[in-house]
């Protein structure tokens, strides 16, 4: 045999027979999907799905994750209630039932009493200012409390300024106010304990038959668009204005801190887009539909009235008391309120000379009829 074309032969053999090991071997995945692993969360809101813009935050949030990642990191929307009750959302993902609440941090103050200021309290901030807050150090205040808990927590909603509530009978003085049972979260539960109310905290899907019932004297909720929703004009004809205790009530998703921190950077990235997202449409929605709804409610026999001047200086004379108190036993509202309080002053100082000055002058032209 020619001894040259035998060593040919061989190193073409040997050649084929590397290169069919290599097609027999299992190719290695390609970096995007070792970067991007097929994730499925799921999430449970505090509110019922009958009221849409709140409850459509968390599917704005799902529907923006899934399509930023092509479909490999999904989240299921759950209501309130269908999971565990709207009130325990927070506690869920805490203790790992679910990944990812959507809810406000003020449903927990029985906690610890920093709770609030991560949704708004008593003649607080407004909705703009609670998000330039939340930018310039006070959301990094609120995850620093919430840590240790097994929490983190990214603005994904705010309502603007509320409505003051529905009462059966009118409230001209604070007398008015004593011995009344009334739906209120947050501390201004507290607050109108002062002033002689006594506050129930019940759910929003629960509120109405509670009103009908007699179980309460009145409720406040969130503003004309959910409250035509839940129909409380049928049940409390005096619509009072405004919330002093939720000047811009801002609603978080919350994440089990450990699960956050396991994913992709890139997925954190687009989760805290997917809430800043919906955190500015929750507000512009609001503003854009509460107009047509109060008016609509005026015509279904809703009774407009303003809170007197009386009633609003003993209520926030009642909320500094409260302040301090709770100042004093917990550390970590402490820690926040003066920072938020510091925030205030300036944000008051800027927004008289500017915002202030332009809307009050506009709203006396739409009043002469010259808009």
């Amino acid at each position: 045999m020619n001894r040259r074309r035998f060593f040919r032969q061989a190193a073409t053999a040997g050649m084929g027979a590397a290169a069919a090991t290599a097609l027999a071997a299992p190719l290695a995945a390609p970096a995007v999907a070792q970067e991007s692993p097929r994730i499925n969360w799921r999430l449970t809101s505090s509110f019922p799905k009958s009221l849409n813009i709140i409850f459509d935050a968390a599917n704005q949030i799902a529907d923006a994750v899934k399509t930023a990642t092509d479909g490999r990191f999904t989240i299921q929307t759950f209501g309130a209630g269908e999971i565990v009750p709207p009130l325990q959302a927070a506690d869920a993902v805490a203790n790992g039932t679910v990944e990812m609440a959507h809810t406000c941090s003020y449903y927990y103050i029985g906690q610890d009493p920093a709770f609030a200021l991560g949704t708004a309290i008593p003649f607080g901030l407004n909705a703009r200012m609670t998000n330039a807050w939340f930018l310039n150090g006070g959301n990094d205040l609120i995850n620093e409390f919430l840590a240790p808990r097994g929490l983190y927590a990214l603005p994904a909603g705010n309502s603007g300024t509320q409505m003051g509530g529905w009462f059966r009978k009118e409230i001209n003085t604070i007398d008015d106010l004593k011995g009344l049972k009334m739906r209120i979260a947050g501390l201004a539960g507290q607050v109108m304990q002062k002033v002689g109310i006594t506050p129930q905290q019940i759910a929003g899907g629960d509120v109405y038959a509670a009103l009908e019932k007699g179980t309460i004297d009145a409720t406040e909720f969130v503003g004309p668009y959910d409250d035509q929703k839940l129909g409380f004009v049928k049940v409390a004809k005096y619509y009072y204005y405004p919330a002093w205790w939720e000047g811009g009530p801002a609603m978080h998703a919350f994440f089990n801190l450990e699960k956050f921190n396991a994913l992709p950077k890139s997925y954190q990235q687009i989760l805290a887009d997917a809430c800043a997202a919906a955190n500015m449409s929750m507000l512009a929605n609001y503003d854009a539909h509460n107009a047509t709804a109060l008016k609509q409610l005026v015509g279904e026999g809703a009774v407009l009235k303003a809170f007197s001047r009386e009633i609003m200086e003993v209520c926030f004379k009642a909320a500094m008391e409260t302040y301090a108190e709770l100042s004093a036993k917990s550390p970590a509202f402490k820690k926040i309120y003066d920072h938020q309080q510091a925030f205030k002053k300036d944000a008051y100082l800027w927004a008289q000379i500017a915002e202030y000055s332009y809307d009050t002058f506009m709203m006396t032209q739409q009043r002469a009829g010259t808009l």
